[in-house]
């Protein structure tokens, strides 16, 4: 076998460490090797054309390259094997710079390490296949699950670049949770109002012929990988037609039923059939099932009867199981609120007036239970405010980290309290307070600067006990110092942390991608990588995988989108790294371990033949399969055991 083994100098950062020519005088010895060359820099473009101008002009049958990392540059020479017509594949790369030459001063021990480390090499690369990569004809659509900021904003990205985009929403209605707030911090926008332009380019807009909306709807099973995957959504009867309803709310006021008002974060109720909260879009209305009196046998149908449109009521709608095919994933399902009835010495559902950030957002939002009005207090409104935050964040017996949002949501209600209510009295008890960018720390300022706002710093969330004292709330704390004090407010609002939401375990299990510590979707690396999940084609957006604030779910929405269109080339097909696990299926028995301990799924089993198959496509050639196999049936191509074997005995040798 012709083997050319080619010696990178990389300036002086090898040739002053390693000895060149005592090296090639070890490794010309070796039977299969026929030549070698030493260059100065085999990266640079002289370098680069010289090893291709001499590959075509030698034509070796294997090449090995003493040079820098492979991280750095095996892709660069892999290039050029391909453009000298030989399989890159064919090649084995050997770091002499990083592992030889940085790290040890002798130059007669670091020449013979070099020289230990090219003989493995070539008894390597003697073993090397040509592989191939593989090539997968791929659907260009998208699934995105929730049509909150982030889901928007992706959405409208890749429908803008053509591609059709299935965007699933479980509540009646679009836009996420800003669409619930009066105003938004920094600047205290109208929340409705920023998101509108959106709402109405998924609805009306140019491109929304490429937008397949489908509210009331949850995933419910997805099978496939990147470039191909089947989803099936299931979708409950809206009982409206969309087609022929004029959004007249006519239907409602004869409804002779109702329920809580979840969408109001029940503080007041709603009937059987109704819209979410007004301006909600798209702007029908739906029946609860759970609420309407028909499904208890009753025959009423008032709101019908009400209905100004023929045929706009359909009570015969029935539930639907729909099945796409996608080629990648966006989820975007958001998060929630801790539940502050953990913290039971805040009084919260036992006391009266102490709410949640959540809720007081739907106080004082036009759309919300009381038309934006803080009722209950008398004419002049409450003379005191008490903002509680971190109300179970940054605590080990609660939520452990830091949201990031709460505090810029208590310095917006300040804000807000001042403007609407003016000289009452805000206390913010804080532990910690968190305003990072360059706008969020405006609010904190004019709260700070506010004479009617105090700021109580205090030890620990359970160090805080709340009760009623002569028809007010009264609030016990401890200071720092430990020593306690008393204040007394008419109304508490607290401010809890980001959780995740409780859908997202049971469509982490569907969509088969781990969750963090935390219970957050698992992104693939939190620094380098946050919106690639650990599943190859799903991508995470938004507060489903982190607190964030909607700016960073947007941009998160927009990145997920740009990965879509670049790891997805419509038209195209998709190439696949041929550096993959294979299964003999004469010597697999069919007991699955390679199921269980493959990290990326990408391992199926044929009921049929009782066999283990992988899926190129998810495959990530980790070889942790390989390893775990009882039977070695499972081999790693590029990284078998009789090449790994060989690769140590020509280094020992």
């Amino acid at each position: 076998m012709k083997i050319g083994v080619y010696f990178c100098k990389c300036g002086t950062n090898i040739s002053d460490r390693i000895d060149p020519q005592k090296v090639m005088e070890e490794i010309t010895k070796l039977k299969d090797v026929a030549y070698f060359e030493t260059v100065d820099f085999l990266c640079a473009e002289e370098g680069k054309e010289f090893l291709e101008k001499d590959l075509k002009k030698k034509k070796p049958m294997r090449v090995v390259l003493g040079a820098c990392s492979p991280r750095d540059h095996e892709k660069t020479f892999m290039n050029v094997l391909s453009k000298a017509a030989i399989n890159p594949y064919l090649m084995q790369m050997v770091n002499i710079r990083e592992h030889v030459a940085w790290v040890i001063s002798d130059i007669c021990k670091a020449s013979d390490k070099a020289s230990a480390y090219l003989k493995g090499a070539v008894a390597r690369v003697q073993l090397h296949e040509p592989l191939k990569p593989e090539e997968l004809n791929v659907c260009p659509d998208v699934l995105v699950i929730g049509a909150g900021p982030a889901g928007l904003k992706a959405s409208l990205s890749l429908t803008e670049a053509g591609r059709k985009v299935v965007l699933v929403e479980k509540n009646p209605v679009i836009g996420g949770m800003p669409v619930r707030y009066e105003e938004i911090f920094p600047n205290m926008e109208c929340g409705p109002c920023m998101l509108e332009p959106m709402l109405g380019d998924v609805l009306h807009g140019d491109n929304s012929e490429n937008i397949e909306l489908l509210t009331l709807s949850e995933v419910v099973e997805v099978a496939g990988y990147l470039g191909n995957f089947i989803v099936k959504i299931k979708q409950l009867p809206r009982y409206v037609n969309p087609k022929k309803c004029i959004g007249c709310r006519e239907c409602i006021e004869p409804c002779p039923v109702s329920a809580k008002n979840e969408f109001n974060c029940s503080l007041d109720e709603r009937k059987a059939i109704s819209f979410a909260f007004s301006g909600g879009l798209p702007n029908f209305p739906f029946i609860d099932d759970k609420v309407c009196i028909r499904t208890k046998g009753e025959n009423c149908r008032l709101c019908e009867d009400a209905c100004i449109v023929d045929d706009a009521i359909i009570f015969d709608d029935k539930e639907k199981v729909i099945e796409k095919n996608v080629g990648a994933i966006i989820v975007a399902v958001g998060a929630e609120l801790y539940d502050c009835s953990n913290l039971t010495n805040l009084g919260y559902g036992k006391l009266p007036n102490i709410y949640t950030s959540l809720e007081f957002e739907r106080i004082i939002a036009s759309n919300g239970p009381t038309e934006g009005e803080i009722q209950g207090f008398g004419k002049k409104g409450p003379r005191s405010i008490a903002i509680i935050h971190c109300a179970g964040s940054l605590d080990k017996n609660h939520i452990k980290y830091c949201s990031g949002t709460c505090c810029q949501s208590a310095f917006k209600f300040n804000q807000f309290i001042s403007k609407k209510l003016p000289n009452t009295k805000i206390f913010h008890f804080f532990k910690e307070i968190s305003v990072p960018g360059k706008e969020t720390f405006q609010l904190y300022n004019k709260a700070l600067n506010n004479p009617d706002s105090m700021f109580i710093r205090y030890r620990n969330i359970n160090e805080i006990d709340v009760s009623i004292e002569n028809g007010r709330l009264a609030i016990h704390y401890s200071f720092s110092s430990g020593k306690r004090c008393k204040s007394t407010a008419d109304m508490i609002i607290l401010c809890p942390p980001v959780i995740p939401s409780s859908d997202t375990a049971e469509l982490g299990s569907i969509l088969e991608i781990p969750a963090d510590r935390y219970g957050f979707f698992e992104e693939l690396h939190n620094r380098v990588d946050s919106i690639q999940s650990k599943l190859k084609g799903v991508y995470l957006t938004g507060s489903c995988q982190s607190p964030m604030d909607i700016q960073n779910a947007m941009n998160q929405g927009l990145a997920a989108s740009g990965y879509i269109l670049s790891g997805l080339p419509e038209g195209k097909k998709l190439e696949i790294e041929p550096i993959i696990a294979s299964v003999d299926e004469e010597r697999c028995s069919g007991c699955r371990v390679c199921n269980l301990v493959c990290p990326y799924k990408a391992i199926d089993f044929d009921e049929e033949k009782a066999k283990a198959t992988t899926n190129s496509v998810l495959c990530q050639g980790c070889g942790t399969c390989v390893a775990a196999c009882p039977a070695g049936a499972i081999k790693g191509n590029h990284f078998t055991v009789e090449e790994l074997l060989a690769e140590i005995q020509g280094v020992l040798t």
